[in-house]
């Protein structure tokens, strides 16, 4: 499908002094790095590149005047080397419970178009969008334990680190983050397989990094 969805016109923009989004959810990444990834301290992936899935899960969430509480984005990512010089190879796959409103603002949000903290992310790191589309994605994050699956498209697993007390190993104040503001909970996938050979993104890890969090962003003009 064609990005043209991205248009920022797209989305009606709000006014200025009003809240342009506030969003809070799970997050459940992973990719081909090890465990733990160096990109979250500016290193150079242990690849040479990475190949990764960043889903958003969003519990309450309002972008301008939409309500976008419990639907789900992924972003399926090429990172062609050092994570902070950008030119990420990106395809979105988009809750498809939503209505158009719902996913144009989506997309408009979780692709740095209305700036605040998702536009000091994205908009500095993608170079491409390859493609989007809106399929039927479970998202669920409990007791530390994430799991992701887009039918026969996308599938992790992932299991936190836990300290000698048994809490959730965090990593704070890191260089880079797909949650800035807020701790993430260092995992490691049994699986991370992702399914899109119509746009390169085809590949299968076991045992490598992963990353959840509770996040919550806000932004207003």
């Amino acid at each position: 499908m064609s990005d043209t969805t991205l248009d920022p016109a797209a989305t009606a923009q709000p006014a200025s002094g009003t809240a342009v989004y506030s969003l809070r959810g799970t997050l459940i990444e992973a990719c081909s790095c090890n465990v733990n990834c160096p990109c979250w301290i500016g290193e150079d992936p242990d690849l040479g590149e990475c190949f990764a899935i960043v889903a958003y899960g969003i519990e309450r969430g309002q972008i301008g005047e939409i309500d976008v509480s419990g639907l789900n984005l992924v972003l399926i990512c090429h990172i062609p080397g050092n994570v902070l010089d950008g030119n990420w190879e990106i395809v979105a796959l988009v809750d498809e419970r939503g209505t158009q409103e719902q996913r144009d603002a989506l997309l408009s949000a979780f692709t740095g178009k209305l700036g605040g903290p998702l536009g000091d992310l994205w908009e500095a790191l993608i170079g491409e969008v390859k493609g989007v589309e809106f399929v039927p994605i479970s998202h669920e994050v409990a007791g530390g334990s994430g799991t992701l699956q887009v039918p026969d498209l996308v599938e992790t697993a992932m299991e936190p680190y836990r300290g000698p007390d048994g809490s959730v190993t965090t990593l704070q104040n890191s260089v880079f983050s797909t949650v800035p503001g807020s701790p993430a909970w260092i995992a490691k996938a049994s699986i991370n397989r992702v399914n899109l050979p119509q746009y390169g993104m085809s590949w299968e890890y076991e045992g490598r990094n992963a990353i959840q969090s509770d996040w919550n962003m806000e932004h207003a003009a």
